[in-house]
């Protein structure tokens, strides 16, 4: 029987790399868990609409690295890096609201050149589209089209699952176009979940993004050393 696997866990330490990174023991471990779990939850609820791309976090000797990702820093940033302190100031209360140990933040702000490429933020794209009640084939072929427009992706897949259409039994819709190989593990395949609020009730959309494959040149490195 096959199984089902998240496409950015089966490519850990492959091509892909943790999104929290720290080392922890005994009861350190829960807390540090407990507290980026419950700050990703909050952050993802604070900058919905900002276009967000993935949230890191680096943990080092009472430091807490925040590493957002967005294709509009201008809007988190604000005038004259007033948005970016408060977030900070945010950021540093929810922990102390939550009993966890407040460290030094520092947050970083990385500018996603093409959006168009980023799962998580064409999946917000859908959601957007599909909470302004526009009919949902209609944001299916308009943001397949943009996403297939950029020279990056190869490939894109987009599921949809609920009420669709302001039907009375909740049903399932998916649109593909171009190549999405989930099984080879040097295809380069982003993924997200991401959710539309209706009057009716949650939307779920899930988006792959296939941007090719990605080969080890060990001839260069080998020149290099």
């Amino acid at each position: 029987m096959s199984k089902v696997v998240h496409p950015f866990a089966h490519r850990l330490g492959i091509l892909r790399d943790w999104r929290h990174r720290w080392y922890a023991q005994g009861k350190q471990y829960q807390e540090y868990l407990r507290a980026d779990i419950l700050l990703r939850e909050f952050l993802y609820r604070e900058l919905r609409g900002m276009y967000i791309g993935g949230i890191e976090l680096e943990r080092g000797n009472g430091n807490l690295r925040v590493i957002i990702k967005t294709s509009r820093p201008g809007v988190i940033i604000g005038r004259s890096g007033e948005g970016s302190i408060k977030l900070k100031n945010k950021i540093t209360t929810f922990l102390a609201s939550k009993g966890a140990s407040v460290p030094e933040v520092k947050l970083d702000i990385e500018e996603i050149r093409s959006p168009e490429s980023s799962a998580a933020i064409v999946a917000y794209m859908v959601a957007e589209g599909l909470e302004k009640r526009m009919p949902f084939r209609r944001v299916l072929k308009q943001t397949i089209e943009k996403v297939m427009a950029n020279r990056d992706v190869k490939g894109v897949r987009i599921t949809l699952g609920g009420m669709l259409g302001g039907g009375s039994m909740s049903r399932v819709e998916t649109l593909k176009k171009g190549r999405v190989p989930l099984q080879t593990f040097r295809s380069d395949i982003d993924f997200y979940r991401e959710r539309a609020n209706l009057p009716l009730g949650v939307i779920g959309i899930k988006v792959w993004i296939y941007k090719g494959e990605v080969f080890a040149d060990k001839q260069t490195k080998k020149d290099a050393k």
